[in-house]
């Protein structure tokens, strides 16, 4: 016999998630009330969502800045939306602290992949094909070891590449579309700059 879902389980599961009350109950159905088989179909379902949304046009959002270590290092983080609305909410504003916490802590040089310059990526390339020179090791075994290399690049220098400070097994842009499905709209971190006292 199918479990009773009660309101109680449906306020539960849209507390943890913020996602409607229809869909919440339409998960703990399908999952027969349990919650975590609920959570994960919902996640599933946002993130593909998420997907859908990543190409929409985000021209609201909010500068925020932070400081840390008694004014030692200090960071502007602009975060994109679609409304202004969305812009306001706790729910917003609790990612765009994260983002800056999270980039005061870590140091990332550039928002996205994209915006790494090409000879920055030549020049890795050619150091990493440098030090693989006498490895013995065939050309196209070489060259997938490089593109593991600037992958790990991307990891330790790229935003959105970056494992998260409060959570190391997500990334900034793991949390960023986790974001989406919840506030249901596009999220786009453009640009920020860091500063730490006596650094030029």
């Amino acid at each position: 016999m199918a479990k009773q879902i009660t309101a109680t389980m449906v306020k539960a599961l849209r507390d943890q998630t913020g996602v409607g009350m229809m869909e919440c109950k339409a998960a703990l159905q399908e999952s027969d009330g349990d919650h975590e088989a609920a959570l994960t179909i919902l996640r599933k379902r946002g993130l593909a969502q998420a997907a859908k949304k990543s190409g929409r046009s985000t021209s609201e959002g909010t500068v925020q800045s932070y400081i840390h270590m008694g004014g030692k290092i200090g960071v502007l983080v602009e975060v994109n939306c679609e409304s202004d609305f969305v812009a306001r909410t706790e729910d917003f504003q609790a990612l765009v602290k994260e983002v800056a916490m999270h980039i005061a802590a870590a140091s990332p040089l550039y928002a996205r992949r994209e915006d790494v310059p090409d000879d920055v990526l030549e020049r890795e390339r050619a150091i990493y094909r440098a030090q693989m020179e006498n490895s013995g090791k065939p050309a196209n075994v070489i060259e997938k070891i490089i593109e593991g290399k600037i992958n790990a690049y991307y990891q330790q220098f790229v935003l959105l590449d970056q494992p998260s400070i409060r959570d190391p097994k997500v990334t900034i842009g793991q949390v960023v579309t986790a974001a989406i499905a919840k506030l249901g709209e596009n999220v786009t971190i453009p640009r920020f700059a860091r500063f730490k006292l006596g650094e030029q």
